[in-house]
This record gives C-alpha cells, structure tokens and sequence, in this order.
C-alpha cells in the first residue's frame, strides 16, 4: 500500500471543527475530495482566512493527521446540508506560518504567486515537502 501526502485548502473555524469531531471535509463537503484519500495518507489543513468571506488572514499549515480505516460517509450538517467526511487521526502540533516554508516547498514554482497553489481544495505533495510542513508544525512522520 502506497501512502500519498496531501494538502487541504479550509478556513480554519472549519479545520477546528473537523479536529473536534475526528473528521475531514474539503471542497464544502463534495464527495470527490474526500474520496482521494486513502487509509493511512497524510492530510495538512492550510487555512488562508480565519471565516469564509470575510475572516481574518491565517495562511498557516494548522493541524494535521492520518486518514483512518473505514469509507467515506455522509453527514447531516442541516436540513439542506449533507457534506462527505472521512475519519482522521489528528495529530498535534503548532501552527506553521507558510512564509518561512515558502523558498524550501518544492510545489511552491514562483514565491511571487506563491498563493495560487492554495486555490484548490485538495492537492498532493511530495513525502519530502510534507515532512517540512510536519516539522515546522514540531510533528515528527514514523
């Protein structure tokens, strides 16, 4: 079994909430993210704003975990609101300003647009740019 590495693009009241409850949720809850993910990947939540819309600047690396075994499931949020989940181990850690980290990621190509690799949900990094990640977190991979 191969594991993949992945970076989660949430608002960070979102990424509180999925630790709290042992939970991820990309994409607004949109069943292809969460599907990506195998048992046993690693997933970093890189929140750019505190709140949608309107939220405070983050643009922090803020917890990180291991998917666990099992598929992904759906959840009522609310009467009209029914997002896909997949159960994480989270693990702890600090948060992780990006712009230390931005000259050593390797998916990082130009520092002066850096922002734009965060404008997906979900993308994959390599085990080497994630353990620069979990190490600024003070998290170390086994």
């Amino acid at each position: 079994m191969s594991q993949h590495y992945w970076v989660g693009v949430v608002v960070k009241d979102h990424i509180l909430k999925g630790v709290d409850g042992g939970f991820c949720q990309l994409g607004h809850g949109k069943k292809s993210y969460v599907q990506r993910l195998a048992p046993g990947d690693w997933l970093v939540y890189y929140a750019p704003r505190t709140t949608l819309k309107d939220g405070d600047p983050v643009r922090a690396f803020v917890a990180l975990g291991q998917v666990k075994e099992g598929d992904v499931y759906q959840h009522q949020e609310a009467s009209d609101f029914h997002p896909w989940r997949r159960d994480i181990d989270y693990s702890s850690g600090t948060e992780a300003d990006i712009y230390p980290l931005l000259d050593q990621l390797s998916f990082i190509q130009d520092r002066t647009h850096w922002g734009m690799q965060f404008r997906r949900s979900l993308f994959e990094v390599s085990r080497a740019d994630f353990e620069i990640i979990t190490e600024a977190m003070g998290v170390s991979l086994p």
